[in-house]
C-alpha cells in the first residue's frame, strides 16, 4: 500500500522578517520555544531544534521509513542535514547583531547505519572557533544509548 506523508510549514519570509529584529541567538530561541515556526526544511525532515546555547545547538529526529534510501536504510543526508544545522546553529548562537552565517565546508563520517530502530536522534554540537570572517564547529550524532552514529566539523562564513 502507498504511504503518505503530510508537511505543514508556515511562511518562511515572515518567520526570517520576525527572526531579523531579534539576536540570532534570541532568533534560534525563539524557534526552540515555539513563538517563530520552524523552518520548512527542518519540517519536511521532521527535526526539531531542541538546544539552544552560546556556543552550542542541538536538533533531535526519529527516523523513519521516509528517510530511507534504496537500500532500506536511513538515507546518510539525513545525518548530514542534522550535523550541518546543528554546527550552523551553534556559530549562529555566536553572531551579534546584524550578523550571519553561511557554510562554507562540511565534513561527515557516516560511522553506524541508521535505521527506524535507531530510535531517537540527536545531533548536539559546538563551535570550536569564531572569528570576524569565519567560524569552525564540530558536532556528533548519537542515538538515546549514546551510540555515535556519525561526526563532523564545519567551517562557517560570518556574514554581514
Amino acid at each position: 500500500m502507498p504511504r503518505e506523508l503530510t508537511v505543514t510549514w508556515s511562511d518562511p519570509a515572515a518567520a526570517f522578517a520576525e527572526g531579523r529584529k531579534l539576536l540570532p541567538i534570541e532568533h534560534l530561541r525563539a524557534i526552540r520555544d515555539g513563538r517563530l515556526p520552524d523552518p520548512p526544511f527542518a519540517r519536511l525532515l521532521g527535526m526539531r531544534l531542541v538546544l539552544v546555547e552560546d556556543g552550542a545547538a542541538a536538533f533531535e529526529v526519529v527516523p523513519g521509513e521516509q528517510h530511507y534510501n534504496p537500500i532500506g536504510a536511513v538515507h546518510g543526508g539525513v545525518a548530514f542535514a542534522m550535523l550541518d544545522s546543528a554546527m550552523g546553529c551553534a556559530v549562529q548562537t555566536r553572531c551579534p547583531a546584524g550578523k550571519g552565517y553561511t557554510t562554507l565546508e562540511l565534513k561527515v563520517n557516516l560511522v553506524r547505519a541508521i535505521t527506524p530502530e535507531s530510535g531517537i536522534l540527536r545531533a548536539t554540537a559546538k563551535v570550536v572557533h569564531f572569528g570576524s570572517r569565519t567560524a569552525t564547529a564540530e558536532g556528533r550524532l548519537e542515538d538515546a544509548a549514546g551510540k555515535l552514529h556519525a561526526h563532523g566539523s564545519s567551517t562557517c562564513l560570518i556574514l554581514g
